[in-house]
């Protein structure tokens, strides 16, 4: 398999600078309030870590696993959850702290899955929000970076499990 070609397309600076805002705004909404914070596991990791570091309002985190049947790069629709929730979120605010929203099957089904456990209220938070292959009507409350289409690895968003550790975010061509 031929290596594919990386071009930076959003840098650590910038990415940086986005999660600070994000960082702001949820702790304006939540000033006098506790929010649980639920990461997706794997791909939100370092984004999940970095904000919840610039939130300055009370927080409680906790963390999903979900997977997602379909080619390398592209959901199929079919969403499995392999890691639930330990903390209870009825009554609770919650927000949903997510990589990517892409062709959004992923998130909405977790989104409908919180949303039967009668949180007090539940929002979205994404680092990247790729429109141009959302298949389903759902949108994020937080948003760090829109972008229309295009391959993104690094920054926590993997291709076959690599590029992770990347500190950038990548375009990957090739693919």
């Amino acid at each position: 398999m031929e290596k594919p070609t990386l071009t930076v397309l959003y840098s650590k600076d910038y990415i940086t600078e986005q999660v600070k805002r994000l960082g702001e705004e949820i702790s304006r909404d939540y000033a006098q309030e506790e929010v649980l914070l639920v990461g997706v596991l794997k791909g939100s990791f370092l984004f999940f870590a970095d904000l919840v570091r610039e939130i300055t309002a009370q927080v409680v985190v906790d963390f999903v696993r979900l997977a997602s049947y379909g080619s390398d790069t592209q959901s199929s629709g079919i969403v499995e959850m392999r890691k639930d929730l330990e903390e209870p979120i009825k009554g609770r605010h919650v927000v949903i702290v997510e990589d990517i929203v892409d062709s959004g099957f992923t998130l909405q089904s977790l989104y409908n899955r919180l949303l039967l456990r009668d949180p007090k209220s539940l929002k979205i938070c994404t680092l990247i929000d790729k429109k141009a292959r959302r298949e389903v009507d759902i949108d994020a409350d937080y948003t760090g970076i829109t972008m229309e289409d295009g391959f993104i690895v690094g920054y926590g968003l993997d291709f076959d499990e690599k590029y992770r550790n990347l500190p950038d975010i990548y375009l990957v061509e090739g693919v």
